[in-house]
């Protein structure tokens, strides 16, 4: 990468200046990555990057921004600069790990970067160690525009734009035809396998949450118990470091249509999420034929052409398009500087706020969201008002309570509102991030309430869901009779629906669809099979993350199969990392994995087998067939970097403080030159997002670190958990993802 820039300053042409001043409009920042280059030691000094605001600020060198290493001689910083701060001025300097050695700063003037353009030449950075002696350094300077879709999408864009990555010379993703049935050697059919013969007790804490009414699980109202009137109720609680915020450019409405997944999607009118997939065909399979698999929302599908070797698409990859996509680690390095300097405070927090009639999903989409912004690091919690109504005002409140023109029941159901929201912005103000507002929301005036408690406190989002096929709202309807409290009293099930209708009646006739503010607006989209998404006045990394979740989540059964690679020769020697075949024992796993999945699935021909791009997994999967194979590379194993290769037994002799280390803090530990746990949960979101898009069942063939984590999304346990998640070999944890929540089962194969 050499020093670029994005726009010529003296530039007259008037085509660019539109287009400069669209992108502004449109929410448009420019993404800058700075990048040191030196192949010399320099001890223990670390480049860092200081300057004005809104970079770090005043020049303080204390505040000033540690660059990562990104190789053994590179180190990298990349940020968002929003379009009111396209002015930077800054400087390099090198800081010691310990503060009784003064910093280095660069010589010469100062650096300054004007709307993407470096203004005068570009140089070295040379730092005066100590008399005579220069430290140089090469310096990168890269800046794009980009928009905050395209931010929050950029995980979706591949390197170099259907360019193999040069990690093993591999795809992120590659993907083969399922074979012919008979076709690889060593048929499992011969193993005779009993399911329920080898199911085992999962651990305590599993994932069985859809068993609990999910309004339940939310936060307990500390303004109600407080008075120790409620002293039994469960307290919540989300431990999670990371933090994130929503931006605030002005955006004018748009609409993201999601159609049928049999039709072909055209990009024309849409917000596009820029994505665009690989295809290679596997290594050592190439009697394979190659399949792509769309990935993107609202992106251009690729067509197989008659060759069956070359796809052809209407995405033009110019520059410009290119300029679009940063990489995936410098959109998520920019979104934690986004998090300091942009914006005004009280857009750090971030209010969701549900509306909709009763019926329409508004509790499960607020823990199935919450739950995936706690997994990615954000501090959330759910609030639900229906739990803070019970409390105060017991639950055996008949229809006649949520009448429009009964002012005793209308004062009762604002005055918990109140309470609800005065406690979650004082959760926020001690540090919490994402707030869920769990209640139907429904006429103005409450949100107009709601807006002016929140102002200069948080930003608030509306996030209203509408749904108009009766018989998903017949089946919620039945789902919240026999789960909701409200009725836990209520003998009679057809007593309790008439009751319920009635309720839902008095709601529609004052009903207000959201006009006013932010909002995300899903129609129509639980069953998975089409629908919409409009958005408006929405901006920012972590809005931006929200609503591609959204985007892609759905309420269609289907389990989740995650499975650990059959035992390898590496595990039979204790050595972590590693691409060795499999044992004798992994050996026969792999083929009682191909008779189980061929017993357990066989009724859903349209299932698909997801491994990593290490051989173990690859060798696990082969006995199966009949079904497409898939492979991550966002699936391989913590890279453990220059311990990749030794037992934990050679670690604690030759490397002690990095054993140490790691024992103390398992989840933030990383590797040298490799990967923390926080790392792998960070390129495994696409994974996620996968996982929630899939419609059939998935078989995940992974290894230890990356299970822990997919797991744990699903089980909603805690970041400080997950290094010390169980996940044994040779066994097999089922995920089952519906309407009524996640339920798990597992089943232990071999001893």
């Amino acid at each position: 990468m050499g020093t670029g820039a994005s726009k010529n300053p003296d530039s007259s042409h008037e085509g660019e200046g539109r287009d400069e001043e669209n992108l502004d409009h449109a929410g448009g920042q420019l993404y800058v990555s700075l990048k040191m280059e030196n192949y010399k030691r320099t001890g223990d000094l670390i480049p860092h990057v200081y300057g004005s605001v809104p970079l770090v600020g005043y020049w303080d060198s204390s505040k000033a921004l540690a660059m990562e290493r990104e190789s053994t001689s590179m180190w990298e910083l990349s940020f968002v600069v929003p379009p009111n701060h396209e002015t930077l001025d800054f400087k390099f300097l090198l800081k010691p790990n310990y503060s009784n050695v003064p910093c280095v700063v660069e010589e010469g003037p100062i650096r300054l970067l004007t709307g993407g353009t470096l203004q005068g030449d570009a140089r070295l950075a040379l730092f005066r160690l100590s008399g005579d002696e220069m430290l140089e350094f090469r310096v990168f300077i890269k800046a794009d525009r980009v928009s905050p879709f395209d931010l929050a999408a950029s995980w979706r864009a591949y390197q170099e734009n259907l360019q193999p990555s040069s990690v093993r010379g591999i795809p992120d993703v590659s993907i083969n035809a399922a074979p012919e049935a008979g076709f690889e050697n060593g048929s499992s059919a011969s193993l005779e396998l009993d399911l329920e013969h080898y199911v085992v007790p999962p651990p305590a804490s599993c994932a069985n949450s859809g068993l609990v009414y999910a309004a339940n699980l939310t936060e307990t109202p500390r303004s109600l118990v407080s008075s120790g009137k409620f002293s039994n109720a469960d307290v919540s609680s989300s431990n999670s470091d990371a933090s994130n915020k929503a931006g605030t450019f002005p955006r004018k409405d748009v609409e993201i249509i999601i159609p049928d997944s049999s039709k072909v999607i055209s990009p024309l009118g849409m917000i596009e999420s820029k994505s665009v997939g690989t295809f290679s065909p596997l290594q050592k399979q190439e009697s394979h034929r190659g399949l792509f698999v769309d990935r993107g929302v609202g992106s251009p599908r690729l067509v197989k052409s008659a060759s069956a070797a070359a796809f052809t698409s209407d995405l033009k990859l110019d520059t410009e398009t290119k300029k679009t996509m940063p990489e995936a680690a410098g959109a998520v390095a920019a979104a934690a500087i986004a998090d300091q300097m942009l914006g005004p405070k009280e857009d750090r927090k971030l209010a969701i706020v549900l509306v909709g009639l009763p019926a329409r999903g508004k509790t499960f989409t607020a823990a199935k969201l919450t739950r995936y912004l706690r997994w990615l690091g954000h501090e959330t919690k759910h609030f639900n008002v229906g739990k803070y109504r019970r409390l105060k005002h017991g639950t055996n409140q008949s229809a006649d309570f949520f009448r429009a023109d009964n002012p005793e029941g209308m004062e009762a159901r604002n005055e918990v509102a109140a309470l609800a929201m005065e406690d979650m912005i004082s959760w926020m103000q001690e540090g919490g991030q994402v707030g869920i507002f769990d209640a139907t929301n429904s006429t103005r005036q409450r949100r107009n309430m709601l807006m002016k408690m929140a102002e200069g406190r948080c930003k608030i989002i509306f996030l209203e869901t509408l749904c108009n096929d009766e018989k998903i709202i017949e089946r919620n309807i039945r789902l919240k009779i026999q789960q909701s409290p409200d009725y836990a009293e209520e003998p009679d099930f057809e007593a309790g629906m008439q009751d319920f209708k009635t309720r839902l009646a008095n709601y529609e006739k004052v009903y207000e669809p959201v006009e006013e503010g932010s909002y995300i607006k899903m129609i129509d989209m639980v069953s998975g099979q089409g629908g919409q998404i409009q958005v408006n006045n929405i901006s920012g990394y972590l809005p931006g993350r929200i609503v591609f979740f959204l985007v892609n989540t759905h309420l269609t059964p289907r389990p989740i199969l995650l499975t650990r690679h059959g035992e390898s020769r590496d595990n039979v020697r204790g050595r972590i990392g590693g691409d060795t075949v499999l044992s004798e024992a992994g050996e026969l796993y792999a083929k009682k994995l191909s008779n189980f999945v061929e017993k357990r699935l066989k009724s859903e021909r349209t299932a698909s087998i997801w491994t990593s791009t290490l051989q173990r997994t690859i060798l696990t999967a082969s006995p199966i067939v009949g079904f497409p194979k898939i492979q991550w590379r966002a699936l391989d194993e913590i890279n453990a970097g220059v311990c990749d290769g030794m037992t934990y037994e050679e670690i604690k002799k030759n490397m002690p403080e990095e054993y140490e280390s790691r024992k103390k803090d398992k989840l933030r530990y990383r590797y040298p030159r490799g990967e923390s746990y926080l790392d792998v949960i960070q390129r495994l979101e696409p994974v996620i997002i996968e996982l929630e898009r899939q419609r059939a069942p998935v078989v995940v063939i992974s290894h230890q670190a990356v299970l822990r984590a997919l797991y744990a999304y699903f089980a909603d346990r805690p970041l400080n958990e997950i290094p010390h998640i169980e996940v044994p070999l040779h066994t097999i944890i089922e995920i089952q993802m519906g309407v009524t929540g996640v339920h798990e089962k597992r089943y232990k194969l071999m001893d």
